[in-house]
C-alpha cells in the first residue's frame, strides 16, 4: 500500500552565508529526510543537512540545467508521494525569480500540501553586505528588481524608460549574459553613463567579491569575470554609498581600486 503523500516545503536559502537562513528554515532541513536543492545553495548551507537526508541536485545556470523545471515538478510530486519529509532548498526567496511558484501550483494541481519559507532575497542581503543601502534619504526612494534572463537570441523586453529614472535603484538578477545590452538600453533611455554601478559576486559569502563602477564601464567589468559564480548587478546612486558604508571583510576585485578612482 502506498503511504500518504506528505507536505513539500519550499525554503528560500537565502543568498549563502548560512546565518541568514531563518529559524523555520534551519529547523525544517534539520528533520529532513529528503533535500533537492540548486545550484545557488551554498556549500556551508548544505553541510546543515542531515547526513542520513537523501540529497539530489537540481541546479541550473544561465542556460545550461541540469534538470528540467518539468521534471523538477514531477520529481517533487514523487517523493511527496512516497511519504518522506521533503524539503525543496532554493537559493534566495522561492517566489522572488527562484519559479516557486511554479513548483507549488504543481504540487497543488496534483494534491499535494506545501508551505512556502520565505528566504533573504540577493537584492537585500547581498547588497547589505556589499554597504550598498537600496533607498536612501535624498539619493534614491524607490528599487526596481529584475531579471536579464532572455531566451537565446531574444532581446529583453522591459520597461526602459522606467528602469533608467533617476532617484530609483536598479537590481539584475541573472543579468550576466544580456549585461550589454542592459547597459545600452539604460543609456539610450536617458540614464547617465556616470551612474554608479557595482558587480556583486558570491554575496554574503567569504569569498564576496566587490566591483565598484559606472554604468558605462558595467559590461567590460562583468565579462572580466570569467566564471559562472552567483552574480547581482546593481546601478544606482546609492552604490557610491558603499565607499562609507562598506563593512564586510572579504576578497575584493583587482579592478576595485581603478573603479574607486574612477579609472
Amino acid at each position: 500500500m502506498a503511504r500518504p503523500s506528505s507536505c513539500v516545503y519550499i525554503v528560500g536559502a537565502g543568498p549563502g552565508d548560512p546565518d541568514l537562513l531563518t529559524v523555520k528554515a534551519l529547523r525544517l532541513l534539520g528533520r529532513a529526510e529528503v533535500v533537492v536543492y540548486d545550484k545557488l545553495v551554498s556549500d556551508e548551507i548544505l553541510a546543515l543537512i542531515p547526513a542520513g537526508a537523501t540529497r539530489i541536485f537540481a541546479g541550473k545556470v544561465a542556460r545550461n540545467h541540469h534538470m528540467p523545471q518539468e521534471q523538477i515538478n514531477e520529481l517533487l510530486v514523487s517523493l511527496a508521494r512516497s511519504g518522506r519529509m521533503v524539503v525543496r532548498l532554493k537559493g534566495g526567496d522561492p517566489f522572488l525569480f527562484g519559479r516557486g511558484g511554479e513548483e507549488a501550483a504543481h504540487l497543488a494541481s496534483h494534491g499535494i500540501a506545501f508551505e512556502i519559507v520565505p528566504g533573504i532575497t540577493s537584492a537585500s542581503g547581498c547588497t547589505a553586505y556589499a554597504g550598498i543601502p537600496l533607498t536612501h534619504r535624498g539619493v534614491a526612494h524607490g528599487v526596481h528588481l529584475v531579471t536579464g534572463h532572455a531566451k537565446e537570441d531574444e532581446p529583453l523586453e522591459l520597461d526602459w524608460r522606467s528602469l533608467a529614472a533617476a532617484e530609483t535603484t536598479l537590481v539584475i538578477y541573472m543579468g550576466r549574459i544580456t549585461v550589454r545590452q542592459i547597459c545600452a538600453k539604460l543609456i539610450a533611455h536617458g540614464m547617465v553613463p556616470a551612474t554608479p554601478a557595482a558587480v556583486l559576486v558570491n554575496g554574503t559569502r567569504p569569498n564576496q567579491q566587490v566591483t565598484l563602477t559606472t554604468l558605462a564601464a558595467l559590461a567590460d567589468r562583468v565579462e572580466a569575470i570569467d566564471r559562472a559564480q552567483p552574480t547581482l548587478l546593481v546601478v544606482g546612486e546609492v552604490v557610491a554609498l558603499a565607499e562609507t558604508l562598506s563593512w564586510f571583510a572579504a576578497s575584493e576585485s583587482p579592478d576595485e581600486t581603478a573603479s574607486r578612482t574612477g579609472s
